[in-house]
């Protein structure tokens, strides 16, 4: 039996998202909606087009709002939104976008009762706790993926840094999914499994931390938009460990209930990726810094959620 994974909204990001999950033969269906007329149908015939030159035989569905033709979706990543514009207050996008995610949801709800749900709408932290809170899903059915993404991208900066092969790097990034608050964990940064440390000083592995914490801000200066091939990619290494059962640990924004010291709160942390979503939080120990560091991110996403609040969305 196939499996069936949707991505909602035709961006970069989400079209990006399901043409590496078409190209990798990572579900037997993927289905790509939009709500913009047409866009989501041409996405997918562009993507559709390189099946013979990459050799791929996912099924591909491009639908515009016809939520029916993602029934029995065992994963859904949720991309919605619309980008902050100029003029444009942190609390109007925060409505805005959630008015779209509790739209989303809702949709996806009602015709794939027991799909595991990847939030990437920004702010995502936020976005992931209403998306938590309105669909009154178990916390391993609905998570959201930033920390993929920004380990990535502390990989990618530790490994030009060691001039070392990025593959043989670990590293993740915990905490909120934004410039300020999210936390590289240099401590347990390895290079085939020695610590970072031994290759690198101080000041170099600082300017590591720094340059991932703007990582997609120097993207979106370098190309006017934000980034997409890495997000897209992120996400769909997330479907990848849920469709497969991979069980690998992958920094996600996750649904505390007094792990890391706190409650009422969607924020990064290390989990087990698998079939049933997230299987389990990994509680790792942190460094008297790091620990700073998490509880202040953790009052950062909170004011963001208490927008939620004010604007009667929760």
């Amino acid at each position: 039996m196939g499996n069936k994974a949707t991505v909602v909204g035709a961006g970069n990001v989400g079209a990006t998202c399901a043409n590496v999950l078409a190209t990798k033969e990572t579900a037997s269906e993927v289905v790509l909606l939009d709500i913009k007329e047409g866009f989501a149908e041409g996405k997918i015939l562009d993507i559709f087009q390189t099946a013979t030159l990459l050799d791929f035989d996912t099924n591909l569905l491009g639908v515009t709002n016809d939520y029916s033709k993602t029934a029995g979706s065992d994963v859904v990543v949720i991309t919605s939104g619309v980008p902050r514009k100029p003029g444009m207050t942190r609390e109007e996008l925060i409505g805005v976008n959630a008015g779209i995610v509790k739209t989303v949801v809702e949709n996806i709800l009602k015709y794939s009762p027991d799909a595991i749900i990847i939030m990437i709408s920004n702010p995502m932290d936020t976005m992931t706790y209403l998306a938590s809170k309105i669909s009154g899903l178990p916390k391993n059915k609905i998570f959201g993926m930033g920390g993929a993404l920004d380990s990535s991208r502390f990989k990618c900066y530790l490994s030009k840094a060691l001039d070392a092969n990025s593959n043989e790097i670990e590293g993740m990034v915990i905490g909120g999914h934004g410039d300020t608050t999210m936390i590289p964990l240099v401590s347990k940064a390895t290079y085939k499994g020695i610590p970072v440390s031994e290759f690198a000083d101080e000041a170099t592995l600082k300017k590591v931390v720094a340059d991932t914490m703007v990582g997609g801000a120097t993207l979106t200066s370098l190309l006017g938009t934000s980034a997409w091939y890495a997000p897209g990619a992120a996400a769909a290494y997330v479907v990848e460990a849920i469709l497969k059962d991979q069980k690998k640990v992958v920094p996600s924004c996750v649904a505390l209930e007094g792990e890391y010291g706190q409650k009422d709160i969607c924020i990064g942390i290390p989990a087990v990726i698998g079939k049933n979503g997230v299987e389990k939080i990994l509680e790792i120990k942190l460094t008297e810094e790091e620990k700073a560091l998490f509880a202040k991110s953790a009052d950062a996403v909170r004011k963001t959620n208490d927008v939620l609040k004010e604007i009667n969305l929760l």
